[in-house]
């Protein structure tokens, strides 16, 4: 495994520089200006394999599960035009001594922008690697004071039926719901994604505010955050609440334990070939060594 910190990363290392060029042309338009005033400094670490090529973009925004905008992958891209996400507010309560609602910007903290990127693996039937740019999630949610009655903290997402066609169907029981452990939350690869790609967060991705949690089963990276709550008991996540036998608080990639419909000890990676090519799937997605303390003593065929 090979750590960069940030400042040692090349745009050209990150994708093809003409087309990271273009895509910072962004910064030059109103978006881009609100943009660079709330975009967050990231304190965390780039990880990154040298044999791992990074997603095309197109790939990472063309297929995509948000049921919000319907069940297909090529949902989300089609449908989310009409979504606004800005302005946006966040509310923030439970077991904390600071809770309130907030907007975007000051949620981010007033940062101004600077390309430091999380170049993480995202993983659920199928992968991707992605140069996220976020925010720890220690550093945001320790600002509001958790107190020491807060065990979880429960993640809610917007429900805007007009804008997010598939909220108009049962295929869940919306809001979408996702939860963590503080611990887990603390990690330092846990975090707040407001970007990609060196872009503001596109609809389809998840704008403007997702977590990105990539130890775990893509489905725990909850979108389009609008609530986040400190609680004494487990949250009950959307997808445990579906189907408990297959899905359960936890989500950690582990290639050991199948789902009851298929294996997952390999993985489909979604590289921009006709045909991609299958891996290995890695415990904890790879990153045992920075998470797999959080989980010891644990019997993980239990608490999947």
């Amino acid at each position: 495994m090979l750590i960069k910190r940030p400042s040692d990363i090349r745009a050209s290392e990150i994708t093809d520089e003409s087309v990271y060029w273009n895509r910072r042309d962004f910064i030059g338009t109103t978006a881009g200006v609100a943009l660079a005033a709330t975009m967050p400094l990231v304190n965390g670490f780039v990880r990154s394999e040298q044999d791992e090529k990074l997603t095309p973009y197109s790939d990472v925004t063309r297929y995509n599960n948000f049921y919000e905008f319907g069940t297909d992958k090529s949902d989300p891209a089609r449908r989310s035009g009409k979504f606004q996400p800005r302005p946006w507010t966040i509310r923030v309560d439970g077991e904390c001594n600071k809770p309130g609602e907030i907007g975007l910007e000051d949620f981010m903290g007033g940062h101004t922008l600077e390309e430091r990127v999380y170049r993480l693996r995202c993983v659920e039937a199928w992968s991707m690697v992605v140069p996220w740019i976020g925010i720890p999630m220690a550093d945001v949610l320790n600002r509001f004071e958790p107190n020491g009655n807060a065990r979880f903290v429960r993640f809610e997402t917007v429900v805007r039926p007009d804008e997010m066609p598939g909220q108009k169907t049962r295929v869940v029981d919306w809001p979408y719901v996702e939860g963590l452990r503080m611990d887990e939350a603390n990690n330092p690869l846990a975090i707040f994604g407001v970007g990609l790609y060196g872009e503001v967060l596109p609809n389809q991705n998840g704008a403007p505010l997702r977590i990105v949690i990539p130890w775990k089963y893509g489905f725990k990276s909850i979108k389009s955050i609008v609530r986040i709550s400190f609680v004494r008991q487990m949250p009950l996540n959307t997808w445990k609440a579906l189907q408990p036998s297959e899905y359960g608080f936890y989500a950690n990639v582990n290639p050991e334990v199948d789902h009851p419909r298929w294996s997952q000890a390999s993985e489909r990676r979604i590289d921009g070939s006709f045909f991609p090519k299958r891996i290995d799937t890695m415990m904890f997605n790879g990153y045992a060594e920075q998470v797999g303390s959080l989980y010891a003593g644990m019997d993980l065929r239990r608490w999947f």
